[in-house]
């Protein structure tokens, strides 16, 4: 296990499998010292960096059970994830992190033992705690292999912060199950300071989220980079739009494979290692999963998922709401076209109905990102006497474009033209931000909020005809 620390400044420092070691061993053994061992819930907000890294490896020596957080997790949200889940000890900052000199314990546990507990990002109401058995780690070889194609002894860049599932999978495993040399970047995202250090650390796997694909490829120093180094590129958390993918494309030949995954199931599909991906299509189902659609709604087998969760902490009605007939309901829409392949639609809340037709809010937004303007984009429906719901769209422009009712005009008349004109936004607003949940999934429920307020709208009301 290795890792190439990078600073908000820049400055790398690799750290190899000794080192590291090492470092679990102390803080292991100081956890150990604090009472911590089998079954205790340990919270850990911590900056993504090597302390984050091996605070999560001992913790899971010790059979404790880590329940990661996001930064920008608020104190009163630390309180109440405490109370929720009785975590024993809380660790905020590196300086929170007990250290010792002393063995610690490494017990022989059942590997349905609890290992994990992750809280959902809230797109259904208050995030909920997904507990995940100690079995997730070796579990989680199938994505790891099949869909990002990890090698031993990669260069393996998931650029997920602390606390997103994501980061627990594809930032520590790699490292932990291959060997691999993970980069722990602490800087924030800045779309041409991406493209210099992937051209400087030339990962051999990168995993980012969409967005950051995206603003990357918008950027006006895209295409300047060498970034022959890598080999698997890959994206999950949202639809990746066919623009973006051929961008990367055209640009550096790098093909950039979705997936599709929840917090309580880890990875489900995707474009696998080897498949050509069709531009906008999530790819297939996991090697050996089986889905189905029920209604539109993607639902799974989870005996056939291997990193499928044990069910919500403390709440079996949450949890059997979910499960039906032996499937598990993800809440996410989908189609599958005749090669088997799976396009997102949007939550089940978020589909738009409009005289008859059903608009996934994901065609909307690939629509008007593929104009020059756009930065990016979410789609809406809001209720309309006529129609029953209308298309609206939140855009956020590129830096330096200017919303005016001619550009409004412009990018309804984009999207008519280059996808079926039922699904064009008959109401657009440009807004400086789209308001996100903390693992970074847009919040159309906020967007309809704002827009059903007269207050909260900045942009012409609905048009109609």
């Amino acid at each position: 296990m290795r890792a190439l620390a990078v600073s908000a400044a820049g400055e790398e420092h690799h750290l190899s499998d000794p080192q590291l070691a090492e470092l679990t061993r102390r803080i292991a053994a100081g956890l150990h010292e604090r009472g911590i061992g089998p079954g205790d819930v340990v919270l850990v907000r911590l900056p993504k960096g090597p302390e984050w890294l091996c605070t999560m490896r001992a913790i899971f020596r010790l059979g404790a059970v880590a329940l990661p957080c996001v930064e920008q997790v608020t104190d009163a949200e630390v309180a109440e994830r405490v109370a929720t889940t009785g975590a024993r000890l809380v660790l905020l900052t590196a300086d929170d992190i007990p250290l010792a000199a002393g063995p610690a314990p490494a017990p022989d546990l059942d590997p349905d033992a609890p290992g994990f507990l992750i809280f959902t990002s809230g797109t259904e109401g208050r995030p909920k705690a997904a507990v995940h058995p100690r079995r997730y780690l070796e579990a989680n070889r199938l994505q790891l292999e099949r869909w990002m194609g990890v090698r031993r002894h990669d260069r393996v860049w998931c650029t997920a912060a602390p606390g997103w599932s994501k980061s627990v999978r594809n930032v520590w495993f790699p490292a932990e199950l291959y060997d691999c040399e993970t980069v722990l970047h602490a800087g924030r995202f800045v779309a041409a300071e991406r493209l210099d250090l992937l051209a400087r650390l030339q990962p051999q796997v990168l995993c980012m989220s969409p967005t950051e694909y995206r603003l990357c490829a918008k950027a006006p120093t895209f295409g300047d980079h060498d970034l022959g180094g890598i080999r698997e590129a890959v994206a999950a958390g949202e639809a990746l739009d066919a623009a973006t993918l051929g961008r990367w494309r055209e640009a550096y030949g790098i093909t950039v494979r979705d997936g599709y995954g929840q917090t309580e199931c880890g990875a489900v599909t995707g474009v696998l290692v080897g498949e050509e991906p069709v531009p906008g299509s999530m790819g297939h189902a996991m090697p050996g999963v089986q889905l189905e659609i029920v209604g539109g709604e993607l639902c799974l087998r989870p005996e056939t998922l291997p990193t499928f969760f044990s069910g919500y902490l403390d709440d079996a009605a949450a949890t059997a709401a979910k499960l039906e007939g032996g499937l598990w309901h993800t809440g996410d829409m989908v189609d599958r076209d005749a090669g088997g392949r799976l396009w997102y639609q949007g939550r089940a809340d978020d589909v738009i109905s409009s005289s008859g037709y059903r608009i996934g809010p994901a065609e909307v937004e690939s629509a008007l990102a593929s104009h020059a303007a756009v930065l990016e984009a979410a789609a809406v429906g809001l209720p309309d006497p006529d129609r029953g719901e209308i298309v609206h769209a939140d855009v956020v422009l590129q830096p330096g474009r200017v919303g005016t009712d001619e550009l409004r005009r412009e990018l309804q008349e984009h999207a008519r033209t280059v996808t079926a004109p039922y699904k064009y936004p008959r109401s657009l607003r440009f807004v400086d931000h789209l308001p996100r949940t903390l693992t970074g999934k847009v919040r159309r429920g906020v967007i309809r909020a704002t827009m059903a307020d007269p207050g909260g709208r900045t942009s012409d009301p609905p048009e109609s005809g």
